[in-house]
């Protein structure tokens, strides 16, 4: 079973984009001392869900998405309970998860991609459900987004990986 989830960007022709610097963090593996539940992201082109914290518990599912966002429920050693957008729980390894905040945008039509954290900023893009993100820290309601490259600012509870894990 692959998770690809294949998604595309939709773009509008409007204005060039406004640059926007985004957080990074540190690696899950590095930050220890967090506590969980926390927000994470797959750091890994391919990265496998496992049912339990060990390379010989069978492999439930196999992720092709960079940057998904993922929550973290729990740790065992240099594994992690993880839960993807979907609601899936399983196991993964630490190597393949980043501390680097990213969001996908929830199920419910396209959202708006403005030019500022700020209600109506001009709007630079359509984004469809499912499609995948870096995010920056979140600010009265709005979050900083880079989707591959395409850089704006959306409604915070529009996004998945959003606000308190």
């Amino acid at each position: 079973m692959h998770r690809a989830m294949n998604r595309r960007l939709i773009l509008l022709p409007l204005a060039a984009l406004c640059a926007i610097g985004l957080t990074a963090t540190t690696p899950a593996h590095a930050a220890d001392d967090d506590k969980v539940p926390y927000w994470a992201s797959v750091d890994a082109d391919i990265a496998n869900l496992r049912v339990g914290p060990g390379d010989s518990y069978r492999i439930d599912w196999v992720y092709r998405r960079p940057h998904l966002p993922v929550k973290v429920l729990r740790r065992e050693g240099s594994w992690r309970l993880i839960q993807d957008p979907d609601g899936e729980k399983g196991w993964m390894r630490d190597l393949l998860l980043s501390r680097q905040r990213a969001g996908m945008v929830k199920d419910g039509g396209l959202i708006e991609m403005h030019a500022e954290g700020k209600s109506g900023s001009q709007m630079l893009w359509r984004v469809e459900p499912g499609v995948v993100g870096l995010l920056g820290q979140c600010k009265d309601g709005w979050c900083p987004f880079d989707a591959s490259g395409h850089k704006g600012f959306v409604r915070e509870e529009q996004v998945w990986g959003t606000g308190a894990p």
